[in-house]
């Protein structure tokens, strides 16, 4: 409660900024013109003070530093440029209200007009980083994981399925401001069948304030989809043919019709994709229901097919001027068959040997429904509370059938009769998840200088799961004891929070907020009623920001924020899936949730973005850890607590302008870590310095073509007690826009180099269960063949502009639970 004490206290002392110039833009029929360029200028020599977008409702207010004498100068695509007459603002008379002005339609014919993104593809915030997707060249036909993957600071693991930001599991995902709440292995499978072409942008925020929720240590990523206000009816679609390893395929439609009061909006895309994979192990370990220590050479190959369907609908509807209402539902769902080719050579020293050759073939089915509601009320100026009701669901179902032969040097079935080595093994994994959030925010300004926020959360969860896996033994279908699951997990999550923003001065801003989470956790079994966990957690959040402008471009921020990682389901579930007959994916119902401790320094200037950042994770969870059952005849593949983990990571993005047709963006984040692993045969302490890069850049070439080139690098890292190798991939674009409004075709390349391959590494920091020291060389569909993608994609309707316009919405309040990890 000190913290909460500072920040009254501070509000109480704290000065009003000089002054403010507010008013409201509108159509002549008096429709709201939303994310219009308002600019502030010195009336003397007309140069730039500050510069502000109108809000949804079309209004607008900017803060000037010093008295002087101003005038405003509007302008929006497809209206007259209006200025305003000068006016005075002095200490006496500090508010300016400009009231509603109506802007003039341009009615001149615009002919061969191309509007130009004027946003930069990455674009710094207080709480960490924009991309703005739809300005890159290679969006149209990738997925959201593709572009994920192309961000600063984020690694996408494809082996194990998790993401992670500045080389830190602990992710929460967000779509529209709602947390996903699925494991990560679900998360990276619903952003890999999500299309690109519907996000706006991607918010990465590594301290974001006390209205999110505390979930995910080492930030959040908020996937914000489009939602076009612009007036009229209108949309885009687009067509996208690929080919990599095999054939890929997207097509969809974005449409909107929005009136004075109402906005309806909608698309669909549906998107085929086949995909390969090739694995090649090479390992030297003990394992006794084999025969002993033994060296193993391995390699599968995976080729899959994916049909997946996106559908999102809305409706926002303005009751009168303080009251608008709303709903909203996205659904995706994916179908897809999976066909993994496995061979293994087992040398059991001194001489026996022992081959393995399996096909497991999987299908895959989930749906994934997010739909809310909401009300947004203006109690009166300056005062506004917001309600919402969101509900999730989400199941997958997920059978295999596994054909597999083991055999000794002379041709003969190895080991016996029994499940472990049975020929034909099926596996079953089911699982439904349902969410229900109901949440309530409230904001006020205080006064010129002062604004409180608060607002009140709970969320209800109920996950169920059945998995076994069956062998069968003499004609018969026997389950394997050892595979049984069936668990029922209820969660319920309360939280309240407060957040006062302070402006200590015209150029000091403070914002410090308060967070409570409490909850509670119950795992059991519906067959026998055993409970095999019940946990009860409740916890303080506090977050600090001090930000301070040094001039009208450059800011200096300092800021500090507590943040837990909470066990998904699937990290606690005691599930099991077949891996290989003496290996199985398992939950761990022991697992701790990390708290995790961050401080950051930040400076932005003119767009270059420097911070540091000091983090202090206790318990931090590590997945695909190994591990082996008492009886050491089977291997776990499980999510494990570390001790700690200590870092101190430097991230930097550079714009670089080049010439008017060639712009450039570099990212690096690095950082030094230090941990301890205590899961393994041998516990560790490990300390290394780590580093990802990002670059892009972007060339307006003549007869309107336009060309991107971009890139990534991961540098060496590790996972709890396994090493990770460096890899990165190049990719190439290139765009025409056609003539007379005939829309833009486009062909980008992924992975130019074919360098996209990872190399991973167990038993190199310490013993390992048996005792394991392996080599795993994951080779992607790229390094077979670069991917090809071409695309033609058109806008209608609207004011008949080349390119749609985008608007710059500001992120919601989180409203989305999903998890991954």
């Amino acid at each position: 409660m000190k913290i909460l004490h500072l920040c009254l206290l501070l509000c109480g002392f704290a000065p009003a900024a000089f002054g403010q110039v507010s008013g409201r833009l509108t159509t002549a029929a008096g429709q709201p013109i939303p994310f219009a360029n308002v600019l502030l200028l010195k009336s003397s020599d007309t140069s730039l003070v500050k510069a502000a977008l109108t809000d949804e409702k079309g209004a607008y207010r900017i803060e000037p530093t010093t008295p002087g004498q101003y005038l405003l100068r509007y302008s929006n695509v497809g209206y007259q440029v209006f200025t305003s007459a000068p006016f005075i603002l002095t200490a006496a008379q500090p508010q300016k209200d400009a009231g509603t002005l109506a802007l003039a339609e341009d009615t001149r014919q615009l002919g061969e007009v191309v509007v130009r993104a004027e946003k930069p593809l990455f674009q710094p915030r207080t709480d960490g980083m924009v991309v703005n997707v739809q300005n890159s060249l290679l969006t149209k036909g990738s997925s959201a994981l593709n572009v994920l993957e192309r961000s600063p600071g984020v690694m996408i693991d494809y082996r194990n399925n998790s993401i992670m930001l500045n080389s830190k599991s602990g992710v929460m995902v967000m779509i529209n401001g709602k947390l996903v709440r699925m494991s990560m292995d679900q998360v990276v499978s619903l952003l890999n069948s999500m299309s690109a072409d519907n996000i706006e942008k991607i918010e990465l925020l590594t301290t974001p304030g006390s209205r999110y929720d505390a979930d995910g240590s080492a930030g959040m990523i908020n996937i914000v989809l489009k939602n076009d206000r612009q007036q009229g009816t209108h949309g885009t679609f687009s067509v996208t043919g690929g080919y990599g390893w095999r054939q890929k395929g997207t097509a969809g439609m974005n449409l909107a019709h929005n009136t004075k009061r109402t906005n309806l909006y909608g698309s669909y895309t549906y998107s085929m994709n086949k995909i390969y994979s090739d694995l090649y192990i090479t390992s030297a370990q003990d394992m006794p229901v084999l025969g002993g220590r033994m060296e193993v050479i391995a390699w599968d190959t995976t080729q899959q097919v994916q049909h997946n369907h996106d559908v999102t609908m809305g409706i926002d509807h303005q009751l009168n001027d303080k009251t608008t209402i709303g709903a909203n539902v996205a659904y995706n769902s994916s179908r897809s068959n999976t066909t993994t080719i496995a061979n293994a050579g087992y040398n059991v020293l001194p001489d026996s040997l022992l081959q393995y050759n399996g096909v497991v073939n999987g299908r895959n089915r989930w749906q994934n429904l997010l739909s809310s509601i909401y009300l947004e009320k203006k109690l009166r100026a300056g005062e506004q509370l917001n309600l919402d009701l969101d509900y999730l669901y989400f199941n997958n179902n997920n059978p295999s059938e596994v054909f597999s032969q083991f055999v000794n040097e002379h041709g003969a079935r190895a080991g016996e009769n029994d499940s472990l080595f049975a020929p034909l093994q099926r596996g079953f994994a089911n699982t439904t998840i349902q969410v229900g959030v109901a949440k309530a925010d409230y904001s006020r300004q205080l006064n010129a200088a002062i604004k409180l926020e608060a607002g009140i959360k709970g969320t209800y969860t109920r996950s169920t799961s059945t998995s076994h896996i069956e062998s069968l033994i003499n004609d018969k279908w026997l389950n394997r004891s050892e595979t049984l699951n069936n668990i029922l997990m209820k969660e319920g999550i309360g939280a309240a929070y407060t957040s006062v923003n302070v402006q200590l001065n015209p150029a000091t801003s403070l914002v410090a907020g308060l967070r409570y989470e409490y909850a509670h956790t119950r795992m059991d079994n519906p067959q026998t009623g055993e409970s095999t966990l019940n946990r009860k957690l409740g916890v303080l959040f506090p977050n600090i920001s001090l930000s301070r402008k040094l001039n009208e471009e450059a800011e200096l921020q300092l800021a500090y924020s507590k943040r837990i990682s909470r066990p998904s389901y699937n990290d606690l579930a005691s599930y099991v899936i077949y891996s290989d007959p003496t290996a199985v994916y398992t939950g761990n119902p022991f697992l701790r949730p990390a708290i995790t401790h961050n401080i950051k320094l930040g400076y932005n200037n003119k767009g270059y973005t420097f911070s540091l950042l000091f983090s202090r994770d206790n318990n931090p969870i590590i997945r695909y850890q190994i591990s082996q059952t008492a009886a050491a005849n089977l291997l776990y593949i499980s999510p494990q607590n570390m001790a700690y983990l200590n870092s101190i990571s430097f991230q930097a993005n550079v714009p670089v302008k080049v010439n008017d047709w060639w712009t450039m963006s570099y990212s690096l984040t690095g950082a030094l870590y230090n941990y301890k692993v205590v899961h393994t045969l041998q516990p560790v302490k490990q300390t290394y310095l780590g580093y990802s890069f990002n670059f892009s850049e972007t060339f307006q070439l003549p007869g309107r073509f336009s060309a991107e080139l971009s890139g990534w690098y991961n540098a060496r890292s590790y996972n709890g007690s396994v090493k990770v190798d460096g890899f990165g991939v190049i990719n190439a674009g290139i765009k025409k826009e056609l003539n007379n409004n005939a829309g833009s075709l486009q062909l980008s390349v992924t992975d130019v180099l074919r360098s996209f391959s990872i190399h991973t590494q167990y038993g190199t920091l310490t013993r390992e269960a048996f005792d394991i020291v392996n080599n795993v060389f994951i080779h992607t569909e790229s390094t077979v063949r670069p991917v090809f993608r071409l695309t033609y994609a058109r806008s209608f309707g609207g004011n008949g502009l080349k390119s749609a316009v985008r608007k710059e919405g500001g992120a919601k309040d989180e409203r989305d639970r999903i998890r991954k990890e």
